[in-house]
């Protein structure tokens, strides 16, 4: 049996998993929180051990950006070498990749059950795509012509106000943190930061409530600060998303992703997310022929990292 070993490492968690490359199937699936491990070695040493496996081959889709034999997470205090992951668990290959390159890799093979889309009356062409999303930053890929995939950083490039409650959220953010970028506010740590934000101009006193409890009383409708946030989280991800279109010259669809918005699906279908991802002046018209789609397959990391190519 061919076995390869996939992760997907996130700024929180680390999926795993065996790929089987005879039957095209992923198995053992386990999920770890990378806080729990001095380092990603370590996990993947608890994992191998847990499921009594020794894969000659593996493939790791990494939250950072991937530049030679060192890595440094972005949203995590992981920090290691590939040729001593190799030598240390005998891998004969081991393929690196940034966390959102491996869900453009994935995304052609990704079936309707896969996705909700927000543009039913729209088809996805199969190349020239982008794929962005949220979760403890906010990541990006382009998937070009049918085969290349480039990594982007659309979470560091900038984010502007586009309404006068927007206005005055930035004015607050920028007094208390310098400049506003994309995955400020778009992550699961920046929906709590707008929620808070969202609070102090409308005079009012916040929960305690962690990122997911506030998209969850939105969605439920038990609490207007909480749909509010959630509201004008999905406008300005609208925003980003139609930013990162634009800039990339990518239209033929765009798919977004991230741990934290399946939870939501259907509350960004009803938001603003497409008026505002289409609002780009003389580019609305193409912007409004960019069929868009929520990747709600859990593991389209773990896809992507099993049919990449190893050399």
């Amino acid at each position: 049996m061919s076995l390869r070993l996939v992760a997907d490492v996130g700024g929180t968690n680390v999926r795993l998993a065996l790929y089987d490359e005879e039957r095209s199937e992923l198995k053992d699936l386990q999920t770890r929180t990378c806080a729990e491990y001095p380092n990603f070695s370590d996990a993947i040493e608890s994992y191998l051990d847990n499921v009594k496996a020794h894969p000659d081959r593996a493939c790791f889709a990494i939250a950072a950006i991937i530049d030679g034999d060192w890595v440094e997470m972005t949203n995590a205090d992981w920090r290691f070498s590939c040729r001593e992951l190799e030598q240390q668990f005998g891998f004969s290959q081991l393929g690196l990749i940034n966390d959102f390159d491996a869900i453009a890799y994935a995304l052609p093979s990704l079936q309707p059950s896969q996705l909700v889309s927000l543009t039913p009356e729209l088809t996805s062409a199969k190349h020239d795509l982008i794929a962005i999303g949220p979760g403890t930053g906010l990541g990006g890929a382009l998937f070009r012509q049918g085969s290349e995939v480039v990594a982007c950083e659309p979470g560091h490039a900038g984010l502007s106000p586009a309404t006068a409650l927007e206005l005055e959220l930035f004015g607050v953010l920028q007094a208390e943190v310098g400049e506003v970028y994309a995955e400020l506010l778009l992550s699961g740590p920046g929906l709590q930061r707008l929620y808070l934000a969202l609070a102090q101009v409308k005079g009012e006193s916040p929960q305690a409530f962690a990122p997911h409890q506030i998209s969850e009383h939105a969605v439920a409708g038990t609490d207007p600060l909480c749909s509010q946030a959630l509201d004008t989280f999905c406008g300005l991800l609208g925003s980003a998303a139609g930013n990162f279109a634009v800039s990339s010259g990518c239209y033929g669809g765009c798919y977004v992703a991230g741990g934290i918005l399946p939870r939501f699906v259907d509350y960004l279908q009803q938001s603003s997310f497409r008026q505002r991802f289409t609002n780009k002046g003389a580019m609305r018209a193409t912007l409004e022929q960019v069929a868009i789609a929520v990747i709600v397959e859990p593991n389209p990391g773990l896809l992507g990292a099993a049919g990449v190519p190893l050399k």
